[in-house]
């Protein structure tokens, strides 16, 4: 099944609730967000700051004007690998009601595009280990598990 037509395009901070919505609708997501109405303020503190850092970019998909998508692209510069700089994916997410419909692979390849043209040499993504469908669809999607990853939460 295929989307009517799904654009990306940067983030407006009228898009917030339904990002946050979609952050939370999963058994992690649950317990780390609050989805209330009004949405607390932290949410578009965070927007703002998000808004104001050129190499952070928020992007959502939008299909028959609803937001079914979203994800976040940080360019990092570095040192490593010969001062190249790489672009990490953060909350990639689909509306519940709106998967297997490419939406998800959209939003990534939209975002490995726009981290190349940025000068990226790699683009790299973390995905909690309960979420197996994810690091399937990853995969599929020619990322590989190449690292092992660490939290430390404050």
């Amino acid at each position: 099944m295929t989307t009517k037509s799904v654009s990306i395009r940067r983030a407006r901070r009228d898009d917030v609730a339904a990002i946050v919505a979609m952050l939370a609708d999963d058994h992690l997501g649950r317990t780390r967000e609050r989805v209330e109405d009004p949405l607390p303020d932290v949410y578009y503190e965070a927007f703002e700051r998000i808004m104001r850092d050129s190499n952070l970019q928020l992007v959502v998909a939008e299909s028959e004007g609803r937001v079914v998508g979203c994800l976040q692209l940080a360019i990092l510069p570095g040192l490593s690998s010969q001062g190249g700089s790489r672009g990490l994916l953060e909350d990639v997410r689909v509306a519940s009601d709106c998967r297997s419909r490419g939406i998800g692979e959209q939003l990534v390849q939209w975002a490995v595009t726009e981290a190349k043209a940025r000068g990226c040499n790699l683009v790299e993504l973390l995905t909690h280990q309960t979420r197996i469908d994810a690091q399937r669809f990853y995969k599929r999607l020619g990322f590989t598990a190449s690292h092992v990853g660490m939290t430390v939460r404050f």
